[in-house]
């Protein structure tokens, strides 16, 4: 952390009267009734302005959600607005629009201790090609800037990267928690360190696998990729999702983890399907055992237990990525079981973002792990050491020593 010379909150002495305008990242699912299913997201940020609202700031929260192509009623942030009205005890204010006139003048009106969400920041199009006019609006609602959305980290927007640019920045709470609990995995973790690393494809994570192979003192594989890492030691799974131009990637990681003395484990055992469907026929089979026109979908049980039983010595373990399609029950077997036998070690466990965080929360171990990671893109490139543009744009601050 420290070598990263931003400042946060602790720096942040005097906030009363003053507008501090904080980023977000309430990019939450909502569900078929339009409310959030999820706010995890929205309980994360509270910490940061649950302080500035103590300290009598006036608060602008700015977020992303979605995609979307200009304005779209769908992806308002209204509902979200009324969320953070039921979870904190402060007044907050909602304005559909994102930095043109109302919006100013809605941050103007905000009294001490009052907090006001804008709208979509990406109905705007200057956000996503960080337009140095857009950024000068967003930068115009307040009088300070706070970064609190690490799972935008890893994005150049107006929002990110443009508004620190012109106003005094500081880290947030939740920022501040997820690069001290990633820079530890990174750094100088507790060690037997394990990672145990799933998802559908080789090729989304090569760089964290090879980086892996420099950090941890070994892992363990499942999930679609694990087919990939299969194949490549000449194992047939039938008809199984396997990525033949990653082959060769994966042979080369098996090797090099081979040639460092590195443990790299793959599945014994897989549940198999006839048919890639939630309601498909299935059963356990061994690796070596899959039949033309079988499909592997989870890790299997004896595979579940000797992962667990090789991390039993584990100090610090991170997991990223699923053990198999657990979105429907009857392959989501694998990864719930190694969420509840990673909750049970005594190990320092980190959840890296994504599917992971869902599994854990799907599992009812949350509370049970270290860290549970808010971000997607943005933990697993700050896992492979890429620099992050939106604390790159903190530290020119942090170097100067800002403004308060």
């Amino acid at each position: 952390m420290a070598e990263m010379r931003f400042q946060t909150l602790e720096q942040l002495t005097d906030v009363a009267g003053r507008r501090v305008l904080v980023r977000v990242d309430y990019n939450v699912p909502i569900d078929d009734f339009g409310k959030i299913a999820d706010d995890t997201r929205v309980r994360a940020t509270l910490p940061t302005l649950t302080e500035l609202l103590d300290g009598g700031a006036r608060v602008i929260v700015m977020s992303h959600r979605g995609r979307p192509q200009g304005h779209d009623p769908a992806l308002s942030l209204a509902v979200v607005a009324e969320r953070l009205g039921v979870l904190l005890p402060h007044p907050v204010h909602f304005v559909a629009d994102v930095a043109g006139p109302a919006a100013q003048a809605a941050s103007l009106a905000l009294a001490q201790g009052e907090l006001l969400l804008i709208e979509n920041l990406r109905f705007e199009a200057g956000e996503k090609r960080n337009d140095p006019a857009f950024a000068a609006r967003l930068a115009a609602l307040g009088d300070l800037y706070v970064n609190d959305a690490f799972g935008t980290a890893h994005r150049a927007d107006a929002s990110v990267v443009g508004v620190p640019g012109i106003l005094p920045a500081y880290a947030g709470r939740l920022l501040e928690q997820e690069l001290d609990a990633l820079g530890q995995i990174l750094g100088q973790p507790e060690r037997p360190y394990w990672a145990v690393v799933g998802g559908a494809k080789v090729s989304d994570k090569v760089g964290l696998l090879r980086r892996l192979l420099e950090l941890a003192d070994g892992m363990a594989i499942g999930g679609g990729m694990a087919n990939t890492f299969l194949a490549a030691q000449g194992i047939a799974l039938g008809s199984s999702k396997v990525e033949p131009e990653a082959v060769a990637v994966a042979g080369e990681i098996l090797q090099a983890a081979w040639q460092r003395g590195r443990p790299l484990l793959l599945p014994v055992d897989v549940v198999v399907a006839s048919a890639f469907r939630a309601d498909a026929s299935w059963r356990i089979a061994d690796t070596h055992q899959v039949a033309p026109g079988e499909m592997a979908l989870d890790i299997g049980p004896e595979s579940v237990k000797r992962y667990l039983a090789a991390l039993a010595a584990a100090r610090t373990v991170l997991w990223n990525g699923p053990m198999g399609v657990f979105e429907w029950e009857a392959f989501a077997g694998g990864t719930l079981a190694m969420a509840r036998g990673l909750a049970d070690l005594t190990a320092r466990t980190v959840i890296g973002g994504g599917d992971s965080v869902a599994a854990v929360s799907k599992a009812g171990v949350t509370d049970r792990m270290a860290h549970v990671s808010t971000g997607g893109g943005a933990t697993l490139e700050f896992l492979e050491g890429k620099p992050l543009p939106g604390v790159q744009a903190l530290t020119r601050w942090g170097q100067a020593g800002g403004d308060a």
